[in-house]
């Protein structure tokens, strides 16, 4: 069964210049049990997690600035949020989702975190609306508890992963994989294990021949008995801040790719949503919905 972690904290109210973003966090499980690809059986409701975890990822001084609430201006400019109490409590929820997440993929080969992908996350500080990075924490997790040897992060957000990049620079047990925009936000690239970037208004035909081109042979190199999957649909054309230029098709097509080359090498994968900024919030829901709707195919 297709285990997927949601919550209602994950729809996180914020002013209005933020708003638009946040709805889909609730718009998408409800298309996705309106339709019938899941019910309500198939969602659960994360535990937030505990401080002992994220401290295997962050530095105490940062995570006692987010607790207490003393953050500077600047670092709060940084991460592009108004800071409240609530806030941190949805980033525990959210990396608390992951982490469940990938206990469940270790079971049903694959899972899904209605949020996070919150890859901006480094171990001092937050930047990009990102808070605490939900990845890098269950990635730290599972190696602690012996439950993965070798974990591939195949990040295919259209903003690098900066954060976790720098988290795992000298980390041998996890291979970080962006694919990104290459003009697009965060200016300072940090360096990923591998890294491509994308030209602007990249098509459909471009993208795909690029990852088809490189994740079976990284799968084989890297040999992963674990992957986390960052499945951002900004790199849609109708992404207003994505500078791509895929369809909708297309972007189904990535991550039908991305399931079928972690079954076929039977690599447990977590799944976190990542960005999606298009005008149109139809567009976004029925994009990341689409993520779902194949996970579930291919692996149910």
């Amino acid at each position: 069964m297709l285990k997927i972690a949601f919550s209602p904290i994950y729809k996180y109210s914020l002013p209005d210049g933020h708003r638009f973003p946040m709805i889909k966090y609730e718009l998408i499980p409800e298309q996705l049990l309106h339709e019938g690809t899941i019910t309500n059986e198939n969602l659960f409701a994360p535990t937030p997690v505990e401080e002992s975890l994220i401290l295997l990822t962050h530095e105490k001084s940062y995570w006692e600035k987010l607790c207490n609430q003393t953050l500077t201006a600047k670092e709060i400019r940084k991460i592009g949020f108004p800071m409240r109490p609530s806030l941190i409590e949805r980033g525990r929820h959210i990396a608390g989702g992951t982490i469940e997440c990938a206990k469940y993929a270790l079971i049903h080969g694959v899972s899904m975190n209605i949020a996070g992908g919150t890859h901006h996350s480094f171990a001092d500080h937050g930047e990009g609306f990102c808070i605490l990075n939900d990845i890098a924490i269950a990635s730290n997790y599972l190696l602690k508890e012996n439950l993965a040897q070798k974990i591939l992060i195949i990040d295919l957000d259209v903003h690098q992963g900066n954060g976790t990049a720098k988290i795992f620079e000298n980390n041998s047990k996890v291979f970080t994989f962006s694919m990104h925009g290459a003009k697009n936000y965060p200016t300072k690239k940090e360096v990923s294990d591998l890294d491509i970037g994308m030209p602007d208004g990249c098509n459909d035909e471009t993208y795909l021949a690029e990852l088809k081109s490189i994740l079976p042979s990284l799968i084989q190199s890297v040999n992963p008995d674990f992957a986390f999957y960052l499945s951002g649909v900004d790199i849609l054309a109708t992404d207003k801040l994505g500078r791509l230029g895929l369809s909708r098709e297309g972007c189904l097509e990535r991550d039908k790719y991305v399931f079928e080359q972690c079954k076929v090498n039977q690599i447990p994968v977590a799944v976190s949503m990542g960005g999606g900024y298009s005008q149109e919030i139809k567009d976004i829901v029925e994009a990341h919905a689409n993520t779902f709707r194949a996970a579930d195919s291919i692996f149910f």
